[in-house]
């Protein structure tokens, strides 16, 4: 069988994570039968699970995060009944304090990011005596640990790298981004959302990327992490116990979210009465709290005593008052309205092939979706054997966290600590897990190709380059990137480049490594 470079260019690029560097071989294997080599990941379904040492499930790690919350309650409680025994500083010296202590703080953290990015050859300069110089500054402080929360996020993190990293193709990973994207939460949130993003993902992701979208939806929205995230905890049925007794009623967040952004879309038919009747049925998915009443701690419960009693008319149907049922008949129909299929083809087109998605392969993945009852593994098959997806170029821009995993890949690093990544992702406007809005980050070019933007991923590149650029070969590289379908200008530019470090910058910034 023939090899077509530029096939497995699309494979790796448009599908996958890019081509590993080293002794992988992807770009030759993914050459020699292109769709096959994309589709291989989707017969292997427990791959996409996500297992390692240190991965806590959810109500373990709300455990974890009300024992930290309580130990900190008690060091301040200690701390201040030990107060009266210490000099108090004046009014006049507290607000200098607290500036000063601030400021201290800032310029701790400063200095650390600083170490962190600047190059080792200006990491200590001779210093010349001078007779009446000033004593040296004090050393500063040691860095405080880390607590249960930044732990276990660093953690999840780094699970979810060094496989992205490792695996093959990627297809399935990236799978898993659009998903988690599609039904964001914010670590942003608080400590409990921060704690369980990883584990949201683990648990009501990964399980359902190649299930049925009907499992997935009711997953998300039973997480306590997205409960939490939409603030679900605090809706109550007017006409609930817990709404009499404490004179609250619903919080729509979630409802409006389920039907704009996870299911519906917008102008999908439904209107502001939906919102709300959809707002009352799931009144009592909530989360156990940390005295356990309700379950155990960390756990998703039905609150019988803050769902709206009664029957419901949703989309035109009538829903009888069965509780926690109620609700998750609700979303089963939800999942197969004629404007979810359209809504999920349309972005997941989007996300794989153009920010302006060819109408005909939308179509067809609309009617798979609603063929095979939200089969994602269908749609995702579909995808993968349109011509469209092949023949369409490579022009959407990478986000910053594919760019900075498909360098990672092309070098051959796996990462043993997620720093670097969560910085470059801070830096970049991709903060892991924590988009600004339940909406997600964007999926166009407008979003990612932004000057600015680029600048930054060019001062990453540089710093890459300078930092490794000594001991690889950026032409290698190349071979390994996109062999013959490397285009002429590529090619010319690294070739030509003045030092290798420029060499290894210009290739991570090549259409090659930004576009998909």
């Amino acid at each position: 069988m023939a090899r077509d470079s530029q096939a497995a260019l699309v494979a790796l690029n448009r599908f996958g994570f890019g081509a590993r560097g080293g002794a992988s071989g992807d770009l030759i294997n993914a050459a020699s039968d292109p769709r096959g080599f994309v589709k291989a990941e989707l017969g292997r379904p427990n791959g996409v699970l996500l297992e390692a040492p240190g991965l806590q499930s959810t109500p373990q790690l709300g455990q974890a995060v009300f024992a930290y919350q309580d130990q900190v309650r008690q060091a301040r409680e200690a701390a201040k009944a030990a107060a009266p025994i210490e000099a108090q500083p004046t009014a006049e010296q507290k607000p200098v304090l607290r500036r000063n202590l601030l400021l201290n703080a800032a310029a701790t953290e400063i200095a650390g990011q600083m170490a962190e990015a600047k190059p080792a050859d200006n990491a200590a300069k001779p210093e010349t005596m001078q007779p009446n110089a000033a004593a040296p500054p004090a050393a500063k402080p040691a860095p405080q640990p880390l607590n249960v929360i930044q732990k276990t996020f660093r953690t999840e993190a780094l699970a979810r790298l060094q496989r992205a990293t490792l695996v093959e193709c990627g297809f399935t990973e990236r799978l898993v981004v659009f998903w988690s994207n599609h039904f964001c939460i914010s670590a942003g949130k608080g400590e409990l959302a921060r704690i369980w993003a990883g584990a949201f993902e683990r648990e009501a992701i990964r399980p359902h990327v190649l299930g049925r979208f009907a499992d997935m939806l009711k997953a998300v929205e039973q997480h306590p992490a997205m409960l939490f995230f939409l603030d679900n905890q605090q809706s109550l049925g007017p006409d609930s116990r817990a709404g009499q007794n404490r004179k609250r009623g619903l919080n729509e967040n979630l409802a409006r979210e389920i039907m704009e952004l996870h299911t519906l879309g917008v102008g999908g038919g439904y209107s502001q009465e939906d919102v709300t009747a959809l707002a009352r049925i799931i009144t009592g998915w909530t989360f156990a709290g940390r005295q356990g009443q309700l379950g155990t701690p960390g756990s998703f419960v039905f609150n019988t005593n803050a769902h709206q009693p009664g029957a419901q008319m949703l989309l035109g149907k009538s829903y009888e008052a069965t509780g926690l049922a109620q609700g998750e008949a609700a979303l089963v129909d939800i999942a197969r309205h004629p404007s979810t299929a359209n809504f999920i083809a349309t972005k997941f087109v989007r996300h794989f092939v153009a920010d302006e998605p060819p109408p005909a392969l939308v179509a067809r993945l609309r009617e798979i979706f609603v063929k095979t009852d939200g089969d994602l593994k269908a749609l995702a098959t579909a995808l993968v054997d349109s011509d469209e997806a092949w023949k369409a170029p490579l022009t959407k821009m990478r986000s910053p966290y594919d760019f900075l995993v498909a360098s990672g890949r092309l070098l051959a690093r796996v990462p043993e600590d997620p720093g670097r990544y969560l910085n470059g992702l801070n830096l970049l406007g991709q903060p892991l897990w924590s988009p600004s809005g339940p909406n997600g980050f964007a999926d166009t070019n407008a979003a990612w190709a932004a000057p600015e933007g680029m600048k930054l991923r060019l001062d990453i590149a540089a710093q890459i380059g300078a930092r490794l650029g000594n001991n690889i070969d950026p032409l290698d590289l190349l071979e390994f990137a996109a062999a013959d379908a490397a285009s002429i200008e590529t090619r010319r530019a690294v070739e030509r480049a003045e030092s290798r470090q420029q060499a290894l910058a210009l290739l991570l910034m090549s259409p090659e490594m930004q576009r998909r």
